[in-house]
């Protein structure tokens, strides 16, 4: 006679599908919680610090390879009027925890959007934008983005002088990196939504025009691929002290600045869409801010000293 089949069951076997489901999802917090500790330290730098670091890579590389036509006279001229720009507000207004990152950043920002036959413009757009931002303010912030009035200045104001948003090529993977290293940055700055936000409405109205033309998706591709608007999207129009404190008004302004943009660079057939678009709407911001007002962008490395009127430049 046969003997009956002994069959051994584990006591995880015998558990319920719910208590497996649920060690499960207990080991993925796990793995969760230790990622968010490792990139705990990073995401406490200063978004500021991301940005140096990425603009001055660009900048490098545009000198090496990309030959950016950009003097290295020219640079460091552009260093030493932005910091002592910086240098001279912070001593006259007496401010206090205010240190330099933001003019180390306008001043890339400067060496890398414009372009001028003279040594001295670089150096006078770097002390005016630095400037703007402690003499221009309303209800604490400063008003323009110091790279934007920086290159509106250029195009607008100073003889031979001019905006260079193409200057890096059409190339998709340069643009690729322009996306991912500014996620990093815009993340860090917690305005990753404005950033999407403008990027998703530009490129749904190209995507409508390319449509209505009957153009071949290549245009569309090679207007993507701008380095210009990716700089833009991801350094310039993303700046949390210059867009408005609320999250559904920073998604609306966002829409206005694609629209305006489109509108500019189409219908009147004017170059730099996006920059003169920013520029003419940035006076909106202290108004929505005061009509809807937000809890207002602290830097992380200010973040834990007491602020200043001021000190958020």
């Amino acid at each position: 006679m046969l003997e009956p089949m002994k069959i051994s069951v584990s006591a995880e076997a015998l558990a319920s599908p719910s208590a497996v489901i649920a060690a499960e999802g207990g080991r993925a917090s796990g793995l969760a919680d230790a990622a968010r500790a490792a990139l705990a330290p990073i995401r406490r730098l200063d978004a500021r610090f991301f940005q140096i670091v990425f603009l001055g890579t660009l900048l490098l590389f545009g000198a090496l390879v990309r030959d950016f036509a950009l003097q290295p006279e020219q640079v460091a001229l552009t260093f030493a009027a932005g910091l002592a720009a910086q240098a001279f507000w912070i001593k006259a207004l007496g401010l206090k925890n205010v240190g330099y990152l933001s003019a180390f950043v306008t001043c890339l920002g400067t060496s890398i959007l414009v372009r001028a036959d003279s040594l001295w413009v670089h150096p006078l757009l770097a002390a005016l934008a630095m400037s703007a931002k402690f003499t221009i303010r309303i209800r604490g912030k400063h008003l323009y983005n110091p790279a934007n009035l920086a290159v509106i200045l250029a195009v607008a104001v100073v003889p031979g002088a001019w905006a260079s948003p193409g200057q890096w090529g059409s190339d998709v993977l340069i643009g690729l990196w322009f996306v991912c290293l500014g996620v990093t940055v815009t993340t860090s700055a917690k305005r990753l939504d404005i950033a999407w936000a403008f990027l998703g409405s530009y490129v749904a109205l190209l995507t409508a025009r390319m449509l209505i033309l009957g153009q071949p998706h290549a245009v569309l591709i090679h207007q993507l691929s701008s380095g210009g608007l990716l700089l833009f999207t991801f350094f310039m129009i993303s700046d949390p002290m210059t867009t408005p404190n609320r999250r559904p008004l920073r998604l609306a302004y966002a829409f206005l600045v694609a629209a305006l943009a489109f509108s500019w660079q189409f219908f009147l057939f004017q170059p730099n869409g996006p920059v003169w678009a920013l520029f003419l709407l940035t006076p909106l911001v202290p108004l929505i801010d005061w009509l809807w007002p937000g809890q207002k962008h602290v830097w992380q490395s200010q973040a834990k000293r007491p602020v200043e009127p001021g000190a958020s430049c």
